[in-house]
């Protein structure tokens, strides 16, 4: 998997701060908001084109990570 900085990017010049995908200015939030509405990765990654499958993939990838650890936390 890439490294995180490779895949998110926060700046306060860029979206205020919002995570964005790296490179980019799509906040990573489209992405979950994408899925939750019950859209593929397909048609995200069709309508932000300056995401790469990999950004996306990685950035689903953090996610889990992130959810395991605080799951784990709490064994």
């Amino acid at each position: 998997m890439q490294g995180s900085l490779s895949v998110v990017e926060i700046d306060p010049d860029i979206m205020s701060g919002t995570p964005v995908f790296a490179g980019t200015r799509v906040p990573l939030y489209n992405l979950f908001d994408y899925l939750e509405a019950g859209d593929s990765l397909d048609k995200f990654l069709a309508s932000f084109p300056s995401v790469t499958r990999e950004q996306a993939i990685a950035a689903l990838e953090l996610a889990r990570e992130a959810v395991a650890g605080v799951a784990g936390s709490d064994r």
